[in-house]
């Protein structure tokens, strides 16, 4: 009975000294860890970003089943910004502080990545910015701290004037949502369009608010002007209503109609039966792009989520992909350093090698440009090419006069 209170003593010690060890273990476990935070409108735009979502998770589950970057798995912590740019920002603090992130990826409309890019400039931290396509994210606005991945706004135009110049149309019509990307898409059509082709005439602008469109009243509108040919910026559930619309009213019976983003089955697919033929358009036709890489990135997106990939997939596995490129160049995941090691990083994607230069901070991906067409009852791409980024750039003094000091 004397030695019972002693023996009580020592498994109280035993026991703490247990707890101590868990706890050291796992404040050394999450030390290892390298936080990663994500920011997206998940709840505003869903058809694009689930399945954005899912790339970087794949992206994610490869990096870390490779050993990791650096020795250390990486854990993406993923916050909803609503589709605002004051959500952006209070979302980007709290994964800061109380997070305790390394650096931040992610954005789609070009409003949440404009606040993002000014983010990292104003608290020095690195932002790849994976899908906002506003020109001043690597131009006006850019910074030493923000990258870019996916093609910009004037990049994109680009790749569809030479397509659009080859249909010798004098009468557009245009229409885009009015909000950032919208504006500048037309902004950067129209003045390529009359740098190739000085007699083009631009007869009607619509411009519904972003997600708001009064589709009847728009396709009127264009038809009552009796364009030779449409330029179209619309994509999700306006790109929907405007293509339901205008196959009722007949607006594209005979026309031309040039489409940013159409060729994307994050929207084309949707639109089954009822989605546009012969358009020309940018997008992803994962489903006949048959080289080796693109094949092992299908194969795994469809292993692990029984599904197939859509262009969201390809952007958020890739951007991933950079992030873990540029920490393991760069040594660290300091902001100073991670912004050096992504000036002429080189990045192997599904679909091509890409770099993002120095000069911008703008990543060579490029896009795929063809015509829509229909297959068992859906929509489709046909008789596509891949437009390298590298040739959609502007000439690096251009560059230079347009882009703000670091």
């Amino acid at each position: 009975m004397t030695h019972r209170p002693f023996r009580l003593f020592q498994r109280g010690l035993l026991l703490a000294a247990t707890a101590s060890a868990l706890t050291m273990s796992g404040s050394a476990q999450a030390q290892a860890t390298i936080k990663i935070g994500e920011i997206n409108s998940y709840k505003a735009q869903p058809a694009f970003l689930e399945p954005y979502r899912r790339g970087w998770e794949l992206a994610q589950e490869e990096i870390n089943a490779a050993g990791g970057v650096l020795g250390r798995p990486i854990e993406v912590i993923a916050r909803d910004d609503n589709g605002n740019p004051g959500d952006s920002v209070r979302v980007a603090e709290e994964l800061m502080a109380r997070e305790r992130v390394a650096l931040l990826f992610g954005g789609f409309l070009s409003n949440t990545g404009l606040a993002l890019t000014d983010y990292a400039k104003q608290h020095k931290v690195f932002f790849l910015a994976a899908e906002p396509l506003t020109d001043k994210i690597v131009w006006q606005n850019g910074n030493k701290y923000t990258y870019r991945l996916r093609p910009s706004t004037s990049m994109l135009v680009t790749s569809v004037v030479r397509e659009a110049v080859k249909l010798k149309k004098k009468r557009w019509a245009l229409v885009y949502p009015n909000y950032e990307y919208g504006q500048s898409a037309v902004a950067s059509f129209k003045t390529l369009m009359k740098q190739a082709q000085p007699d083009v005439e631009f007869v009607v602008e619509q411009a519904p608010p972003l997600g708001k469109i009064d589709a009847g009243a728009v396709t009127q509108a264009l038809a009552d002007a009796k364009p030779d040919a449409i330029f179209n910026a619309l994509f999700a559930a306006d790109l929907g209503k405007f293509v339901r619309e205008g196959n009722t009213r007949g607006l594209f019976d005979g026309r031309e109609v040039v489409s940013l983003l159409t060729g994307e089955p994050e929207y084309l697919d949707p639109l089954r039966a009822e989605a546009p033929t012969n358009w020309i358009v940018t997008g992803y036709p994962w489903y006949a792009i048959n080289t080796p890489e693109h094949k092992k990135f299908v194969d795994a997106y469809r292993k692990k989520f029984n599904d197939y990939p859509r262009n969201g997939s390809l952007v958020g596995y890739s951007a991933l992909m950079s992030i873990a490129a540029g920490i393991k160049k760069a040594g660290s995941v300091d902001a100073d350093k991670l912004a050096a090691a992504f000036s002429g990083l080189q990045v192997d994607t599904p679909v091509a090698r890409i770099t993002y230069r120095p000069q911008d901070h703008q990543s060579t991906l490029g896009a795929f440009v063809g015509r829509t067409g229909q297959k068992d009852g859906r929509g489709i791409m046909t008789s596509f090419t891949y437009v390298d980024g590298a040739a959609l750039q502007l000439p690096d003094a251009e560059v230079k006069k347009l882009r703000s000091a670091d």
